[in-house]
C-alpha cells in the first residue's frame, strides 16, 4: 500500500507504518553515515547533547557524492545499514523514530525499534542518482571535517521508501521470501 507521510514522525504516524508499505517522505531528514554515527555517539555516552534534534525526525544513512553543476546533491544512494547497528539504538532511545539505508538489523536494533515505537526504511540501493531528484535541498549542519560522512539536513519531496521493519515486529526480509515461497 502506497503512502505519504511528512517528517518529522511521530508514534502516531510509525504505528500505521506496516512491513512492506511503500512509504513518500516529505520533509526535513537528516543524513549520516559511519564515521558521523560513532562521533554522535561518542559525545551522547558523555551525556553531551547530538548536533540536532533526534526527537521523532528520521536518519538516512548516506554520504552522498559531490553535487555537480546545477545539482543540490550528488548522487544519494544509501549505505548499507548493518554498519550502524552498533549506534542505533542509543539514537532510537533519544528520540529518533525513523532510519533509512538497506540490509538487514541486528536484533538488538529490532527491538529497540519495538520498544521506542520506531521504523526502518529501505531505500533502493544501485538508485542514488534517481534518489537524489527527490532531495530539494541539502546544508552540512554538523561533522564538516568529515567530507561527505558530514551530517546534512535535507529536505525531500515524495522520497521513495519501503518499510522494513515496522513497530509491531514485522520483517520485511523475512515475510516476503516466505510469502514468495507459499505463492
Amino acid at each position: 500500500m502506497d503512502k505519504y507521510i511528512n517528517s518529522p514522525i511521530n508514534e502516531e504516524i510509525t504505528k500505521n507504518l506496516k512491513a512492506g508499505d511503500y512509504v513518500y517522505i516529505t520533509g526535513i531528514i537528516y543524513s549520516a553515515r559511519d564515521a558521523a554515527h560513532k562521533r554522535m555517539y561518542d559525545s551522547m555516552i558523555k551525556g553531551e547533547k547530538p548536533p540536532f534534534e533526534l526527537k521523532d525526525n528520521i536518519i538516512y544513512y548516506l554520504g552522498p557524492t559531490p553535487e555537480r553543476e546545477g545539482q543540490v546533491i550528488g548522487s544519494a544512494g544509501p549505505t548499507t545499514s548493518s554498519r550502524m547497528d552498533k549506534y542505533s539504538p542509543l539514537l532510537l532511545d533519544h528520540g529518533i523514530k525513523g532510519m533509512i539505508g538497506k540490509g538487514k538489523r541486528n536484533k538488538e536494533v529490532i527491538d529497540s525499534i519495538i520498544k521506542n515505537n520506531g521504523v526502518y526504511f529501505a531505500a533502493v540501493g544501485g538508485a542514488g542518482a534517481l534518489l537524489s531528484k527527490c532531495i530539494v535541498s541539502s546544508k552540512v549542519i554538523a561533522y564538516d571535517d568529515l567530507g561527505t560522512e558530514a551530517i546534512r539536513e535535507l529536505y525531500v519531496k515524495d522520497f521513495p521508501v519501503i518499510v522494513v521493519n515496522d513497530c509491531e515486529g514485522n520483517n520485511l526480509y523475512e515475510t516476503a521470501p516466505r510469502e514468495f515461497c507459499e505463492n
